[in-house]
């Protein structure tokens, strides 16, 4: 434990990429297999059940250390982590030597035991661990009993580190951490072993992820200054959906989430579709709601994740597809390193075979699979099918693909990507080869009425907003947002909003509606959930509109309007 916890205190000390990775590096050479196990479990971003709640550790640090109860929300406050604040406060308990124990024995013989142990019974043993250890080891037990650990590391990084720390290509490492596993010496030995064939058949391959291009590129002229000629790229849409890989293996379907979650049992039938398709095919895609031909709003695809219990029911009412767009596996071959045009051929016979063979279901069974055409219609089922090609665009020039951008929102699509012909599909986010080119947010004015102290290294200033638009003369909240703002901005606002709270919530305040702010959002649904009736997607601010005034703000019905028009 006190090798991890230097650790967990080296990645919070910097924000230096190449510093977390020397520290990482350092800790896989020198760590034994078990921990190491455990570490890349918890680094990649796994956590363990929840153990025991933050109110209960701070209760008992409270009881250890003879404090009044008040200190510790004060001190919260001021901290902003509940397990930093316990930490802290438990200096006054000195902490007595012991024999070290490792990382492995912590987890899996004292942490995970708690969870057959009573209330009462997890205090005495929590309480008593507490004396054993050091501030920060005391601060990372917290974090791992309450599920809340967090380094500030991608798995990106993590990949780069043990690569390094084991002497293999991060491609290889990337593609065993990829799918489910089990955190013990066995698993990381084969992990670092330079002669391990792999035998998980489900496994997917690490994500490719393409980079955002600047937002300052707005048009052709800019696109073309950026990427050159536009005869080394191919484009297609940015879809709005789930992305994952459908995998067919051994005459089993699997679907992967980018998440690396196995989703096969929410979609069965994108699996169903699967069967079409020859044995040893990996396919990346997007899970798309899908009706008549066109994609639907994330929103309709949010409530058939929800609906874990009623796959039944949302196959009928949110009926979905496979839009697929690279071939990472043939004939149980990787073939990611070959180029784009040569994947995209091979991408298209496979699926166009699998569409021709895929299984008919019973009638009942097939309007469920596909009911995509009103039963009148008399529309191609065929263009229909759950498994489905990501379209390339007709375009020959960056003038139309820019004409085309502008009709994303009107095909429900949030922009185009663009990617270069000789292309390999590679891993993470590798800049210059993929770009996505996303639409301009939806945007309103609206007026800042409620804030609270934010958390982490924000814990003691006012960073967290609610924002409002006008309704029949009043201000009713559509938005809450915390990103955008200079820190500069950060600071004056935080001044601000303290000398002009009309009234306190506990830790939220109401303040005079005064300052407008641009937001930017993309997308807008109705919502049962909230008081103004709809919900935006992913707001941020844009920028302080000190030009305005409050009265000035946008309306719900404006708001409203979006939402209906989608354009």
């Amino acid at each position: 434990m006190t090798r991890f916890a230097r650790l967990y205190a080296a990645l919070d000390a910097t924000n230096s990429t190449t510093a977390k990775v020397e520290a990482m590096v350092r800790y896989f050479t020198d760590a034994p297999a078990a921990d190491a196990a455990w570490a890349v479990y918890f680094l990649t971003g796994r956590r363990l059940k929840r153990l025991l709640s933050g109110r209960a550790i701070g209760d008992w640090a409270m009881a250890m250390t003879g404090l009044p109860d008040w200190l510790l929300g004060e001190c919260y406050a001021v901290v902003g982590d509940g397990a930093e604040t316990a930490a802290l406060i438990l200096d006054a308990v000195p902490s007595a030597p012991v024999e070290p124990r490792s990382l492995q024995v912590w987890v899996e013989e004292r942490i995970l035991a708690l969870r057959a142990a009573p209330p009462e019974h997890q205090q005495t043993l929590v309480t008593g661990w507490i004396g054993e250890l050091a501030r920060w080891e005391r601060f990372t037990l917290f974090k791992l009993l309450t599920g809340e650990f967090r380094t500030g590391v991608s798995q990106t990084l993590v990949v780069r580190a043990v690569a390094q720390a084991a002497g293999l290509p991060v491609t290889v490492i990337a593609a065993r951490l990829t799918g489910e596993w089990t955190p013990d010496a066995a698993w990381y030995a084969s992990l670092v072993a330079t002669d391990v064939t792999d035998t998980d058949r489900s496994r997917p391959y690490p994500f490719y992820l393409a980079s955002p291009l600047d937002p300052a590129v707005t048009g052709a002229v800019a696109l073309a200054e950026r990427l050159g000629p536009c005869d080394g790229w191919q484009t297609e849409w940015k879809w709005d959906g789930i992305r994952a890989q459908l995998v067919r293996r051994d005459g089993r379907a699997f679907l992967w989430s980018r998440g690396e979650e196995a989703i096969a049992e929410r979609f069965p039938e994108i699996t169903h579709a699967a069967a079409g398709l020859p044995d040893g095919v990996v396919l990346d895609g997007e899970i798309l709601a899908f009706r008549n031909g066109h994609p639907q709003p994330f929103a309709a695809l949010q409530r058939r994740i929800g609906r874990l219990r009623q796959v039944a029911r949302s196959r009928r009412d949110i009926p979905v597809v496979f839009m697929a767009y690279d071939i990472l596996e043939h004939g149980g071959r990787d073939v990611r390193e070959q180029p784009l045009t040569e994947r995209r051929a091979l991408l298209d016979r496979v699926v166009a075979q699998a569409q021709l063979a895929r299984p008919v279901a019973p009638v009942a069974a097939r309007d469920a699979l596909l009911p995509f055409e009103d039963d009148d219609a008399g529309g191609d089922r065929e263009s229909d099918a759950t498994l489905q090609i990501s379209p390339r665009l007709d375009a020959t020039s960056w003038e139309a693909i820019a004409e085309q951008r502008a009709t994303s929102r009107s095909r429900g699509v949030e922009g185009v990507m663009i990617k270069r012909l000789t292309s390999a599909y590679g891993v993470g986010r590798k800049r210059g080869e993929w770009w996505k080119w996303k639409i301009a947010p939806y945007t309103i004015d609206a007026v800042l009425i409620y804030a609270q102290p934010g958390s982490g290294k924000r814990a003691s200033l006012l960073t967290d907003y609610t924002f409002g638009v006008w309704d029949g003369g009043e201000l009713v909240p559509v938005a809450k947002a915390y990103s955008g703002l200079s820190n500069d901005e950060i600071a004056e606002m935080d001044r601000w909003i303290r000398r002009h709270t009309v009234e306190r919530f506990g830790p939220v305040r109401h303040v005079e509606p005064l300052h407008v702010f641009e937001l930017g959002f993309e997308a807008i649904a109705p919502s049962s959930r909230h008081r103004s009736g709809v919900a935006v997607r992913f707001p941020r601010m844009l920028r302080w509109r000190r030009d305005k005034t409050a009265a000035e703000a946008d309306t719900l019905a404006a708001l409203r309007m979006l939402m209906k028009r989608r354009v």
